[in-house]
Formats: C-alpha cells, structure tokens, sequence
C-alpha cells in the first residue's frame, strides 16, 4: 500500500514539475512574442502620406490632455478592452500640420466612437478644424447618430452627414448632483465641514438635500454662459439664427412630431446637417471629392495617429524646446500614477525642465479641479523657481483649472485659458466624518486615557471635540487668506479685490477675463507660442515629458497606443442608468479615500465640465 501511495505521489510531483515547466514555457514564449512585437512597432517604418487624400479623424472614448493606460489587472476585470481615449494635443498637431501640408486635400472627422470630452476641449479642437477649413480645404463630418458633445465638434465642417435612421440630441446643459445627508442621518454619521465662502459647495452633498440658493445661482449664470458659447459657434456654422436652434432644443417634441417622429428628418428639416448618408454612400461621397485608394476599395485617406508619426519622423530636431507639463486629475500629496497631480511626482518633472538646458520655456496645461493645498503649493513653488532661473512659465487652463487647480497657475507669468473653461474656485475647506453614533448602535464603546485635549480629538470613532472643531476652523480661515494672498500678489490686485470674486465662486474662462483672473483667450497652441516668445525662441520643438512608466507600463504604452484600433475592440457602451449611478457613488466614496493632504486641508472645486 505505501508503495502505491508513494508512486501516486511521485506521479503528481512528476505532473506538477511538468505543469510548472510548460507554464513557464509559455509565460516566456508569450514574453518573447510581445517584446518581438514591440520591436517590429519600433523598426517600422513611418507611413508615407499619399498625395491628395484625406485627413481622417476618428477620436475614440474620452478627449484628454494625456493619455492614462490601464494596469495589467484593470485590463482583465475589463474583458482586455482599454478605456479609449483621443490626446488632444496629439490631434490639433496633426490638424494644424495638415492645413498647410500640400499633400492632403481634405480633413474627415467621424464622431461614432468620441464618448467624453470637456467643453473647452472640444471647442478647441472644433476652431482647429475651423482654421483647416479656412484655409480653402474641404471639411466632412458624418455619425451614425449624434450626441450634442458629436455634434458640436462635427458642426465645424462644410459638409454634415448623419445616417438615415439616426438622430440628432441637442439638449443643452444641466448639473444634477447627488445629496447624501439623510442617508447619512439615518445611519447616524455626522459629517463636519469647514470652510469659507458661500459659494464653496464641494461639501454640500454631505450636509445638505438640495442645492443651495447661493451654488444654484452660481450654477445657473455658469451654465447659461457655456451654452451661450455652444449655441452661438453652432449657428454661426449653419448659418443659423441663434433663435432658431432654441426652438429645436426647447422645442424638440414639436420638431420630431413634424417629422413624424423621424428624428433624421428633424435635424435635416431643422438644417443641422447637410444630407443623410449610408456607409457606403458617405464612402461614395469621399471617393467622390479626394479621389480613390490606390486599391480601389476606399477614398485616398490617412489616419490621424499615421500622419502625426510621420511629420514627427520628418520634421528636424531643434535645438531649443518648450517642454508642455501635464496636470490631470485631482491633486494629492507624493508620487502619484498618470491621471493624478501627485506633489512630488509633478514638481519632479517641473525641475527635470528646470535642469534640462535644452528646455527654454515650461506651459503647465493643467485640467484639474483641484485637491491637496499642501501639494498645490509644493506645485506652484516649484513653477516659481523656474522663473526664478530665467525661464519663462505661462499656464494653459483646459477644462477645468479650479481652486488647487488655480492655485498652481499662479506662479506663471501668464494665464491663458478658453472662453468655456471652468476656473476659480478660490477657497479652502475640510471635511471630518464622525461615526460614533452608528458604532453605539451596534454596542461598540470607546474609551480611554489622554494627555492633553487635543490627543485623539480627531478620532472619527468619538465625537468632535469643540476645541478641535474650532482649531480646524481656524486653519482653513488662514488658509484662505493665504490664497487670496497668493492670487493678490501673482495678479498685482488688492486682497479685498480677489476676495470679491472669489469665496469659493466657479466662472468660465470668458468671465475670468473680465475679472482679472486670466490674462489671455486662447488654447493651447496660444500658450506654447506666448511661452517661445517670452524665451526669445523663433525655432523650437514642443516636448512633453511624463512621469516616468515601469517596464510593465511601457509595453503596456506601446501595445495599446497608436496600434490598439487594429488589435483590440472598441471601447464598451455606455453603462446602464443604475449602473452609472452606482458608479457615480463608488467614484464619489473612492475620492474622498484617496485624499491625503498632510494638514487635511482641500482646494478643490465640486465642478466638471458639463
């Protein structure tokens, strides 16, 4: 019997070694085939661009300032799709190269797969199409349907298709929040806030069940400024009444009721689009105006991802640069992953362009709502010290550039943001969750022993202590003069002026202007312009660093970056409305874990772009 046992024994052992060597096998096999892969992407050639064809852009998932690649483990809890997602620098390099290049005849823009993009970025995107289109080059949009976000952007083109039995949704803006206070009344959770300004409402869901008068005031003026703005570029495109799409948009049951509910034939009747088109018909079209595929099978075209690798691989090296920084997400203390302003992370890149003798000029585009004031200052001192060496810093606002957001930009020399972008935000709050009652519920006591009144005053399983209550409130108000003295002194204005327009209070870029906040209108191209001539520069290369990836985060960089739409599915469909709620909820929760300011002390903005 013990010889068989010990033979069963020896024949798994033999079975696991044998598993073992053949899983081992294959993980290397498997190394050896993505680094082969890697290799080829790097030794390919660039593409040639055929003379006379089309531009095409096709941005898929969200518009960003940078793009964020998903961790191995992220990847396969989502069925190996990565988020899709279009750099917008990327894209206006490859317009604004394309308007002057005589080898392209016309710019195409498909809108099917653009999920999410902030106002300013898709507006700055849209007057880069505009410019090409001015330069006496055709443009042509098409969707299979079109949401408002789509069609804004297609807007800009000469030529607007959309399919047969799509739609066309103009439905303005809103914002909508969650309030969680009688949840967290129910459950017996206090949750304390700190803070100044009225307008300063990142905390109100957690203490309120509505909007208060003062952020639904400052909320409406907000909206109805960035709509303004969407309105009056899509009428000016169609050669419309501003008048008339408001009747389309607040009137959109008596437009589909006129059509029969053929809502093609009510963005057509309304003259948001040109000509309803099939994919074949639109290809017909194409092939039309630049002229077929040397195959015969398509119009003459290349991909906005090919061209931007090929006038990259043509253009010469300069010896000057202006390095563009990055800042997007929130932002929080340390060394943080792309798609967070980490403190130290960032000020690590902002003093590599510092040192780097070739970079004579920084632009921090930053799209951010804001986050650790201890970091926003580590941030901005770093920014100060490059002027402070000779070289010239201008900020550039995205979509949103708000409270810690701001705070950064106030060590440039000059800020530029777009008409729509969201910024402001001035103030500082605190937040302390108290869970001493809900813990006596379930019979959980605490107790003990201290040394002084303030040792574990701040413990959320006991309640608040006034003492500690009032030394947190004390810290925020100092705080805010600290910022209000910061922006004083950056935009030569008295404390009492800055005090005005700030208390927490969001405006648009345009607004911002008119108070002093922003120097200059203008995207991102203004900004590295602004930066070259500050520094003196008629000849130079725009750079971006990044923080710097793992080896795992760099194949992960090349296997899904320009190469991804040929490998991989296109991105998921938007959750369902339950799905998105709870989402929203986990997101919401997840944010406020992550926070990590060494003296709990927030500047952020309760403000996205809608």
């Amino acid at each position: 019997m013990r010889a068989i046992f010990r033979f069963i024994l020896g024949l798994f052992g033999l079975l696991g070694r044998a598993l073992d060597l053949l899983g081992r096998s294959l993980l290397y096999l498997i190394l050896l085939l993505v680094i082969g892969f890697v290799v080829s992407l790097m030794l390919e050639p660039a593409p040639e661009v055929p003379r006379g064809s089309a531009l095409v852009l096709r941005p898929s998932g969200a518009l960003v300032e940078q793009a964020v690649f998903d961790e191995p483990l992220a990847l396969l809890r989502s069925g190996g799709v990565p988020a899709g997602q279009a750099v917008l620098g990327e894209l206006l390099e490859a317009v604004d190269a394309a308007r002057t290049d005589e080898r392209i005849a016309a710019l195409v823009i498909e809108t099917d797969e653009l999920e999410a993009g902030g106002l300013s970025k898709l507006a700055e995107l849209r007057e880069a199409i505009a410019a090409f289109g001015a330069s006496g080059k055709p443009v042509f949009a098409r969707g299979e349907r079109f949401t408002q976000g789509q069609y804004f952007l297609a807007s800009a083109a000469d030529e607007v298709h959309l399919a047969p039995d799509g739609f066309l949704l103009l439905r303005g803006l809103a914002r909508y929040g969650t309030y969680y206070k009688e949840a967290l009344d129910s459950l017996g959770i206090k949750v304390h806030v700190f803070r100044v300004g009225e307008y300063k409402s990142f905390a109100e869901p957690f203490t309120r069940n509505d909007m208060s008068d003062e952020d639904r005031d400052a909320t409406r003026d907000l909206l109805d400024g960035l709509w303004d703005r969407v309105r009056t570029d899509i009428a000016a495109a169609r050669k419309l009444a501003p008048e008339a799409l408001d009747r389309y948009v607040v009137g959109y049951g008596e437009a589909l009721a006129a059509a029969r509910g053929d809502a093609a034939k009510a963005a057509l009747d309304a003259r948001l689009i040109d000509r309803f088109s099939t994919r074949d018909q639109w290809r017909a079209r194409l092939v039309e105006r630049v002229g077929a595929a040397a195959d015969g099978k398509d119009f003459r075209q290349i991909g906005a991802g090919d061209y931007l690798a090929t006038i990259q691989a043509e253009r010469r090296p300069a010896a000057a640069a202006v390095a563009v920084l990055v800042a997007q997400g929130s932002i929080m203390d340390g060394k943080q992953p792309a798609g967070v302003v980490g403190g130290d992370s960032f000020v690590e890149l902002i003093r590599a362009a510092r040192e780097d003798d070739a970079v004579k000029a920084i632009v921090v585009r930053i799209d951010s709502p804001g986050g650790s004031a201890w970091a926003s200052e580590l941030i901005r001192r770093e920014l100060e010290l490059v002027r402070q060496a000779g070289k010239p810093v201008i900020a550039s606002m995205s979509s949103v550039a708000a409270s810690g957001g701001y705070w950064i930009a106030t060590a440039a020399s000059e800020i530029w943001a777009a008409p729509t972008t969201l910024t402001g935000s001035i103030g500082i709050f605190a937040l302390f969750p108290e869970f001493a009652e809900p813990l006596s519920r379930l019979g959980i006591a605490v107790d003990g022993v201290s040394t002084a009144p303030l040792a574990g005053a701040l413990d959320p399983r006991r309640p608040l202590d006034p003492a500690a209550g009032e030394a947190l409130q004390l810290g925020i108000e100092h705080g805010y003069r600290r910022f209000l003295d910061t922006v004083a002194r950056a935009r030569n204005m008295r404390v009492e002026e800055v005090d005005e327009v700030a208390r927490g209070r969001v405006w648009t870029g345009a607004s911002a202007a008119q108070l002093g906040l922003v120097d200059h209108l203008g995207g991102l191209d203004d900004a590295v312009a602004a930066a070259a001539k500050a520094a003196g520069l008629t000849a130079y290369e725009v750079r971006r660093p990044q923080a710097t990836l793992s080896f795992q985060q760099m194949l992960l960089h090349r296997l899904l970056g320009s190469s991804a739409g040929d490998l991989l599915p296109a991105p998921a469909s938007r959750p369902a409305p339950l799905a998105a709620i709870l989402a929203g909820l986990q997101t919401a929760a997840g944010e406020l874990l992550k926070w990590n300011d060494p003296r709990h002390l927030y500047a952020h903005c309760l403000c996205e772009a809608p």
